[in-house]
């Protein structure tokens, strides 16, 4: 006997205040208890805004307007006491969803995960207890659980550290394990194995699966069918805004639906990360054209025979002997340690950084335009010294796209963001550098769009653009491909193979170790504060 939906939705439309088109119509979706549905779509596709309406981040009225009914079938869980539907006709009789009761059932983990913290906690374990604090849970019960969930999160050694000093993949999986351990009836996870190195995703995908085994019904909005969506009962398309197909992984694994929405697919059936977005040749294998697919409308430029630059190419980014730890903190120890590293990037060449999550790799990266100064040893750009230099000088010749791509957005419209500072550069040329930049990104057709009403693969997309009009020499990309569906992969690949072009340097950290090898002449990994060669 099939068991009963916890959460059942029919959106017939949404949109928000001040725009005449819906983001998302005609959409039926059910979670059942211990279920993992998978909601597959590209960028700007909808899927961040249905996990917000489904776990009450957003509702009808405050939001937008909301046409439609949501029913949580959990004693309570509505306004009224009882598991009613809650029906939304954009009214202003419209119901009300209580967040307090709401999200006591339901949990959600959004794509930018630090939003889910609460930021009063001064420790991991604190920030694990703040949602058992306001249920008044027993404290030495709410000791062990603080246990048990950073343990499933393989966050155990890090319960003492402040979260202001995690990594991008330590915060995704506090998040998660915060979400997780008031053990909700349905979670929500919005691109859960994004910024995650494999031993994070590899906790990730154990948590979830413990969480179906204990009767949780989980949705995962995703635009890369990952280890979860491939392990997922149940297919969901979005495209556009609405769903264009839906059923059993096998039956849409081919579809021309998927295809169509701009999902980044597997290489191999069960390969859970697919970084073929087209057919690129890895940098120095036989690049003659490759035949198009039908998830592959074109082919990709071919690539010279042997890219690497000769060893006797001046190299325009050195890091000598460099040695760094921030001050100790909350745990007692330094942290983000780099030992000794020495580092040469030649012009045209890509390297790509790996490593563990908390190793460094931002840390590092930050150290190219003076963000961050060495305690010990020389970071040359251009064969000059850098010390002493103000950091908006080196910040000419190095780019940095940072990981969390707010941090580096904070005008009032795309072009202006672009155009930021850039006239004191090109003066008169500037604006022609600034569209063409945004062109180059996909977003030559919102010039006046306030940046932070972008989706967050969009966003990602405008910072890489702010850093391509400047030309510099050295491009420094942190995490770029996360958020990014098919379509924005390409781009990022022709951002890249332009700068290249140009003899520019592409230094790039990522966790996805297929994309790397596709995409860069060398990989390193950084780990305990040294790099080597992979």
């Amino acid at each position: 006997m099939k068991a009963a939906a916890l959460l059942q939705a029919g959106i017939t439309e949404f949109s928000y205040h001040g725009e005449e088109a819906p983001v998302l119509r005609d959409i039926e979706i059910a979670a059942a208890p211990g279920t993992l549905t998978a909601v597959l779509g590209g960028s700007g596709s909808g899927k961040s805004t249905l996990g917000k309406l489904l776990a009450g981040w957003m509702s009808g009225g405050h939001s937008g307007l909301f046409r439609g009914t949501l029913h949580l079938d959990v004693q309570g869980a509505a306004p009224g006491g009882d598991s009613s539907p809650l029906v939304f006709r954009g009214s202003p009789d419209d119901p009300r969803i209580n967040p307090a009761l709401w999200s006591r059932h339901v949990g959600y983990v959004p794509q930018d995960a630090a939003a889910l913290l609460s930021t009063v906690g001064s420790t991991v374990a604190e920030e694990l207890a703040f949602g058992l604090e306001n249920r008044g849970v027993n404290r030495q019960l709410m000791q062990s659980e603080v246990e048990r969930a950073a343990e499933a999160a393989g966050l155990t050694a890090l319960l003492d550290r402040d979260p202001a000093t995690l990594s991008g993949g330590e915060l995704r999986r506090l998040a998660m394990a915060c979400s997780a351990i008031t053990r909700p009836c349905v979670l929500v996870l919005d691109e859960p194995l994004g910024s995650l190195d494999h031993a994070g995703a590899q906790s990730v995908r154990a948590l979830v699966r413990s969480l179906l085994e204990s009767g949780t019904a989980v949705i995962v909005l995703t635009q890369t069918v990952d280890e979860l969506g491939l392990a997922a009962d149940h297919w969901l398309v979005l495209d556009g805004g609405t769903v264009t197909a839906r059923g059993a992984p096998g039956g849409l694994a081919a579809s021309a639906e998927l295809l169509q929405s701009g999902v980044v697919l597997p290489a191999v059936p069960g390969y859970g990360f697919g970084w073929q977005c087209r057919a690129v040749a890895p940098r120095g294998a036989d690049s003659r054209p490759a035949t198009p697919r039908p998830d592959n409308p074109r082919p990709a430029t071919p690539r010279p025979a042997d890219p690497r630059p000769a060893a006797d190419t001046p190299a325009v980014l050195e890091l000598e002997r460099v040695s760094f730890a921030f001050p100790a903190g909350r745990g007692g120890q330094g942290r983000g340690i780099l030992k000794e590293l020495s580092l040469a990037v030649r012009s045209g060449e890509v390297v790509a950084v790996t490593g563990p999550n908390g190793a460094g790799k931002s840390t590092l990266l930050r150290h190219f335009n003076g963000l961050l100064r060495p305690g010990l040893g020389t970071v040359r750009v251009l064969g000059a010294d850098i010390r002493g230099v103000p950091t908006g000088r080196v910040a000419d010749k190095v780019g940095l796209l940072f990981q969390h791509p707010r941090d580096q957005l904070f005008e009032r419209t795309v072009l202006r963001e672009v155009l930021f500072g850039l006239d004191r550069k090109y003066g008169p040329e500037a604006a022609g550098k600034a569209r063409a930049a945004l062109t180059a990104v996909g977003l030559g057709e919102q010039l006046e769009t306030h940046p932070h009403e972008l989706p967050a693969s969009a966003q990602r997309l405008l910072a890489l653009a702010t850093v391509l009009a400047r030309e510099p020499d050295v491009i420094a990309l942190d995490e770029p491909t996360v958020g990014l569906d098919r379509h924005g992969l390409e781009r990022l690949d022709d951002a890249v193979r332009a700068a290249t072009e140009r003899d520019a340097a592409v230094v790039m950290v990522t966790h996805e170790l297929a994309y790397a090898r596709q995409a860069a002449d060398r990989i390193l990994e950084l780990r305990d504060g040294s790099l080597r060669e992979l």
